[in-house]
């Protein structure tokens, strides 16, 4: 059987992608590059060519003579991540039921299966990227070059804001997270029955569970300091 241990290079792709999804690595954190290198033995030259590809998928920005650092979040970005969320997503779903693929399919409905257990068993961490990966295979589904960039990097902060979601504080907060499991399967069903105007309209409803999340997000008991403040990398 071949070998299915990723190389140092996926390893530190796949470990910074995940601590910057879920706030292990805060919005605007320097990253260690000596750190990441002795950590996953790279040099510099194949660690800096993760950190371009990460770059290029929205989640780190590159600074020249300064390093790298995790893509902020601020009052700014947010106002426009809530603005383009809606027509984002609706353009993704309804592009999904037109073209997807009966494997992609197959796809979604094991995530979603996937997601169903966490929602069970685990954490918020776990539910917001198992939600992630959901959204990020009707992505592909869609398969639009132009749009699938901003998709991408609207799927960073909605994974970063649904940190809160995915921590429900009341019966209201929770219901609403089993309201977003069922709206996944009525998702994978008008898609699978190539109903776009049904995707669409979804993706409306299942965008205004999540939009009211913002207040929770931006004050201290969501990102743990204020937005626009210096921020660093959490142990």
């Amino acid at each position: 059987m071949p070998d299915s241990t990723p190389s140092p290079k996926d390893a530190c792709y796949q470990a910074l992608k995940t601590a910057i999804l879920t706030l292990d690595l805060h919005p605007g954190a320097d990253l260690d590059e000596a750190s990441l290198s002795a950590e996953f033995g790279l040099s510099r030259t194949p660690l800096r060519d993760v950190l371009r590809r990460l770059a290029g998928e929205g989640y780190v920005d590159l600074r020249q003579n300064r390093g790298a650092r995790v893509s902020e979040m601020s009052h700014t970005s947010l106002r426009d991540f809530f603005l383009a969320a809606p027509m984002i997503y609706g353009a993704i779903l309804r592009l999904a039921a037109e073209n997807a693929r009966p494997d992609q399919i197959e796809a979604l409905k094991s995530t979603q299966t996937r997601f169903r257990d966490v929602l069970q068993h685990g954490s918020a961490r776990d539910r917001a990227l198992v939600n992630n990966r959901f959204h990020e295979i009707t992505g592909d589904m869609a398969g639009n070059i132009y749009l699938l960039p901003s998709f991408q990097r609207l799927l960073i902060d909605h994974a970063r804001i649904s940190m809160t979601f995915y921590r429900p504080r009341d019966a209201a907060m929770a219901r609403n997270v089993d309201d977003a499991a069922d709206q996944h399967d009525a998702i994978i069903a008008a898609i699978e029955a190539g109903d776009a105007e049904t995707a669409t309209e979804l993706a409306t409803r299942h965008w205004n569970l999540s939009r009211n999340q913002i207040e929770l997000f931006v004050m201290p008991g969501g990102l743990d300091v204020a937005l626009g403040a210096p921020l660093r990398a959490t142990s």
